[in-house]
This record gives structure tokens, C-alpha cells and sequence, in this order.
């Protein structure tokens, strides 16, 4: 009888499933996920057996449920292989985890059987199979369903944490906007003064903290990346612009070297443009008092490097490995969501690009922003029509 065979071999069938797990898993953790499954599983599997050998075969169902899965959740192998699916998500386990658990008993069972020549009645196999059958299917739908709601939960975590530091910048800039608006509207403070100063910064934060956002929202839904060819000088001259009245609202000195006009990129500008954008923003925040800041872009190779330079002194120990990490910020100035260079980083790679960042003991940091080269077509090549659009669009965005 399998029923007698099981209780005689108990402990041993134990064993042989944690060193099955061992052999996958640390073995640390085998305890903690063995002690309260398959022992649990193999008692009612013995229960079940002994009623089905009784006068009312049919009393077993309460304690493994029948074939046909019907009302699980009334069975004692139900209750225990759920409990068993929590238990495993709440150690860290995966899905195939949950099934491999119930496997490797089937294994240990059909190898212990062999090794003692103790047959295997074709009724008490099958019986073997739906209590496995039942119990893995109610493991699996519980592991299932908490870990979905665990990710969502997360999610939704993630989220209001996020729209709550993004409230919080915004709330900062605009009130200090709102204070700067309303002393300049009393006619007795100068606007080029430092009110004024102060209005103007936190437009220009604002400003930058809605196209950083509106790149992370494009980056995070994974909306498609619009490749275009334009010039590099092109677009170097745009980001000088807008670069010029932080620098300026900083007191902070900003250069930018001449660009080969006959270069050109490949890729999203607007991304690209809000990837350079943050390593300036970025740069100009930390960047000492009387330095400067630089922009430099040229060819090497088969490449298009675009350098920001800063003067913030160098890092310490480990800062650049933490600095594309989100939420994480190493410098000595708090202020913003910690997320501009995660999200730059993933703007320069959706662009088939690479970021990275060398430090200057003692001096600062150099951001470098790798793609591939091309070059603008030949005008005489090119028709009118065409080169007058490319020409506008560069006109457009200075």
C-alpha cells in the first residue's frame, strides 16, 4: 500500500526534497521552504490514501479535493498549498519554485519506490497525481495572485512617490516665482535686480524639471525614439541658448567650442536635446562660484562626442558609480529629484548612444555623451525644398 509505504519512508522522502532544493537553491533557505510544504503535503496525501481504502472512498475529497479540481479551496491540500505559495513569495522564491517543490517529491517517491522495489498500485498513482495536480495548481494561483498585487502595490508606490517629489520641486519653484512676481509688481524692486534673479531662476527650473519629466514619461512608456538626421552645430547652437540664462542666473562663466558645420546626429533631438539640457543644468548647479562651465562637441572616429565640463572639485570614492543611479544624489546640494542623469543616461541609449563620466581630481567632472557619426549631405547633392526644410527646422529651434 503507497499509504504504508509513505509513513514508513517519511523522513527519508523529506531529506531527499531539501537535497533537491539545496541543489538549486542555498541551502539556507531549504528549511524555511520545505518545513511547512511537502511535509504538510505528504500527511494528507497519506489521509488521503487511508480514506480512499474505506467504506466511503469518497470522504478523501475532503482533504485533496477530486480530479476535476472542483472546490480546491474547501480541501486540506488546498489551505496548505496555499499557505505554501505565500510562504515562497514571501522568501523570495519564483513560480517555477512552486512547481519544482511538488515535482521533487513526485521524484523522490518514484526514485524511493524503485530503490526498495515497492510497487506502485495504478489507483494509488493516480491519486498521487491529483493530490500533485491540485496542490500545484493552488500554490501556483495563490503565488500568482500575490505577486501581482505585490508589483501593482509597488508600482503604485512608485509613482505617488515620484508625482510627490515632482510636486514638492515644482511647489518650490513656483512660490519662490510667486514671491519674487509680487514684490517686482510693487514698482519699488528692479527686475534686473536680485529679485529679479530670483524669478528667473525658478523659471528656468521650472523649465527644465517639465522637459526632464516629459522625457522620462516618453522614455518610461517606451514610446518609439524619432530618428532624424540633423546638424550637430545645429544643434549645439540651440542648446547655447537656452544654456546661456541659467549660466547667466547662475553667475557662472559658460563656454562653448566652434562645431564642424559638416557634422550631423542621428536620433531623437528632443530627447537628445533634454539629455544635454540635464548635464548642464546639472553641471551648472554644482559648478564652484567664478569658474566655469564648458560645451564641447566633435568627431573622433566613427563618433560624435558631446563633453560637459564642470568645476565642481572632483568626486569622491564611488560617486560615479552612484550617480546614474535614480534617486541617489552625491553632491553637496540636495535640491531636485535625484533622477536627471538616471534619465539622461536612458535618453542617450535609446539613441543608440553612451553616457559616461570622468572625473578630474580636484577640478571636476567631465560628461561624455558617445554616438554614432554622420555627416550632413552635400547641398549641391540635395534639393532646394529639402535644405531649406533642414534649414528652417535649425532656425525654428535657435
Amino acid at each position: 500500500m503507497l499509504h504504508e509505504f509513505l509513513i514508513a519512508h517519511r523522513l527519508e522522502l523529506i531529506d531527499r526534497c531539501r537535497a533537491k532544493v539545496a541543489r538549486r537553491f542555498a541551502p539556507a533557505a531549504t528549511d524555511a521552504q520545505i518545513e511547512h510544504g511537502i511535509p504538510h503535503f505528504i500527511d494528507q496525501l497519506i489521509r488521503t490514501l487511508q480514506l480512499e481504502q474505506m467504506s466511503e472512498p469518497m470522504q478523501s475529497h475532503k482533504v485533496s479535493s477530486s480530479s476535476d479540481g472542483r472546490q480546491p479551496d474547501f480541501s486540506e491540500i488546498g489551505v496548505m498549498a496555499k499557505q505554501h505559495g505565500r510562504e515562497l513569495l514571501q522568501h523570495g522564491y519564483t513560480v517555477d519554485q512552486v512547481v519544482h517543490d511538488y515535482g521533487d517529491l513526485c521524484q523522490a517517491i518514484s526514485d524511493v519506490a524503485f530503490d526498495r522495489s515497492a510497487p506502485i498500485q495504478f489507483d494509488e498513482f493516480r491519486t498521487l497525481h491529483r493530490c500533485l495536480d491540485n496542490a500545484i495548481a493552488e500554490a501556483v494561483t495563490e503565488f500568482s495572485y500575490l505577486s501581482d498585487g505585490l508589483k501593482a502595490e509597488k508600482g503604485v508606490q512608485a509613482l505617488n512617490e515620484r508625482l510627490g517629489f515632482l510636486a514638492h520641486e515644482m511647489r518650490n519653484f513656483l512660490h519662490t516665482a510667486t514671491l519674487a512676481f509680487a514684490a517686482i509688481k510693487t514698482g519699488h524692486i528692479e527686475l534686473t535686480g536680485p529679485t529679479g534673479e530670483a524669478l528667473e531662476r525658478s523659471l528656468i527650473g521650472l523649465r527644465v524639471l517639465i522637459d526632464r519629466s516629459l522625457a522620462d514619461v516618453r522614455l518610461t512608456a517606451g514610446m518609439p525614439v524619432q530618428h532624424g538626421l540633423f546638424s550637430l552645430a545645429g544643434f549645439i547652437a540651440t542648446v547655447r541658448v537656452s544654456a546661456s540664462l541659467e549660466a547667466h542666473a547662475r553667475k557662472c562663466r559658460f563656454v562653448v567650442s566652434d562645431v564642424d558645420p559638416a557634422l550631423a546626429v542621428s536620433g531623437d533631438k528632443d530627447l537628445l536635446l533634454s539629455a544635454v539640457g540635464n548635464l548642464l543644468q546639472n553641471a551648472f548647479k554644482f559648478t564652484k562660484l567664478d569658474t566655469e562651465v564648458s560645451l564641447n562637441a566633435y568627431a573622433a572616429a566613427d563618433r560624435i562626442l558631446i563633453e560637459v565640463a564642470d568645476r565642481c572639485g572632483g568626486l569622491l570614492p564611488g560617486d560615479a558609480e552612484q550617480m546614474f543611479v535614480p534617486f541617489r544624489q552625491v553632491g553637496a546640494d540636495k535640491s531636485g529629484l535625484g533622477l536627471g542623469l538616471s534619465i539622461c543616461r536612458r535618453g542617450v541609449e535609446a539613441n543608440n548612444g553612451a553616457l559616461s563620466v570622468r572625473d578630474v581630481p580636484g577640478t571636476g567632472c567631465v560628461f561624455t555623451i558617445s554616438l554614432p557619426r554622420h555627416s550632413l549631405p552635400d547641398r549641391s547633392a540635395v534639393p532646394d525644398e529639402l535644405m531649406t526644410a533642414i534649414d528652417q527646422d535649425e532656425i525654428l529651434r535657435l
